[in-house]
């Protein structure tokens, strides 16, 4: 609760500001990254607690190899993933809608952690657009409708790993397959997104952020099997 006695909702689309460090005085890193954000004044607080859940989900599975985050916006994603694994050397967002204030996100979070200088490169274009390689670990946290089955074929094709959390699931162009008389169509969409990830030989883990970010919640992983000898 807050002073006023209002739940500090973690879905809120308010932006953080510098009035609500405060929340933010533990020695936890994500409590770090929150004074972080809040100092920058110019990310949505369910942006933060997205990126987060997301985040830890996906270093628990994904090591190493360059983060390419699909439609990442101000990128926090990809910054999280970094500080959570510093193997990893670099990441791209790749957006071609970048937020102007991605910057001023981008030098809070290096001034916290030097070390994140420069290793975070923002590209104006979209998925198709760009070279993707085996090591590489896609990410992309609410690409509204087809946009996710665009990152999952982009994964399949290059045969990396991907993390999505989807979105706006679009009954048009997503397949819901023939499950959709037995499921409501957003789940039948993404289940039909994981065995076609199984399909072509991936492993797949389906789990959950929590729902008090966000409904849509569901964050599907898949991992390239080695190849059979």
């Amino acid at each position: 609760m807050s002073a006023d006695g209002k739940r500090f909702s973690h879905s809120s689309k308010g932006r953080l500001t510098s009035r609500d460090t405060g929340r933010f005085q533990g020695p936890s890193l994500f409590d770090k990254i929150g004074r972080a954000v809040c100092e920058a004044g110019c990310l949505p607080r369910k942006e933060l607690y997205e990126a987060w859940e997301t985040a830890r989900r996906v270093r628990r599975l994904f090591r190493g190899g360059r983060v390419v985050d699909v439609a990442g916006g101000h990128g926090l994603l990809a910054h999280l993933l970094l500080l959570l694994d510093d193997t990893s050397p670099d990441a791209v967002v790749v957006d071609p809608l970048v937020p102007p204030s991605a910057e001023t996100l981008t030098e809070a979070l290096a001034a916290a952690w030097p070390r994140l200088s420069g290793r975070v490169e923002f590209i104006r274009r979209g998925v198709d657009d760009i070279e993707l390689f085996p090591t590489d670990a896609l990410v992309s946290s609410h690409a509204c409708g087809s946009l996710t089955d665009r990152v999952l074929d982009r994964a399949v094709h290059a045969r990396a790993r991907v993390a999505v959390l989807p979105c706006c699931h679009d009954f048009e162009t997503c397949d819901a397959g023939a499950i959709g008389g037995w499921l409501n169509r957003p789940l039948a969409i993404d289940v039909m997104r994981a065995t076609t990830l199984e399909r072509h030989g991936y492993r797949v883990w389906t789990q959950t952020i929590p729902a008090d970010v966000t409904p849509k919640n569901r964050l599907l992983l898949g991992s390239p099997e080695p190849a059979a000898v």
